[in-house]
């Protein structure tokens, strides 16, 4: 006589399958929190970067009307 899986062999199956979509989706979820929490680091540091360069380059304009203003 064949043997046939029993019900509960079949309810683990099923309930083992939706754990590991479960695991995906907050692995997936858990890499995109990451991608975007780098990607705001990036930008928060290439903000910094440019009033960096902004400030110097208001600093340089200045210091060179000054000594155009002394020379004249």
């Amino acid at each position: 006589m064949a043997t046939t899986p029993s019900k509960d062999y079949k309810r683990r199956e099923r309930e083992q399958k939706k754990a590991d979509k479960r695991r995906a989706r907050e692995e997936a979820k858990a890499e995109k929190l990451a991608a975007e929490k780098a990607a705001a680091e990036l930008a928060a540091e290439e903000a910094a970067k440019q009033a960096a360069a902004d400030l110097e380059a208001q600093l340089e304009a200045e210091f060179e009307a000054e000594l155009q203003a002394e020379g004249q």
